[in-house]
């Protein structure tokens, strides 16, 4: 998930600098939601998967 971020986000940095501002708008937004959504599933995944061995 976080390797869809990083092309969102490099397709934005391309689109705006070709001069797409709608595309790099929509490339951002993909991209901020993705990174966010990546960094609440490692938080969890930190959280909850250090249990141990069942007893």
């Amino acid at each position: 998930m976080l390797r869809w971020a990083i092309i969102f986000f490099v397709v934005a940095i391309i689109a705006a600098f070709f001069g797409f501002s709608g595309v790099a708008t929509v490339a951002t937004d993909a991209a901020k939601v993705l990174f966010f959504i990546f960094i609440i599933l490692f938080v969890l995944a930190l959280i909850f998967g250090r249990r141990g061995p069942p007893k």
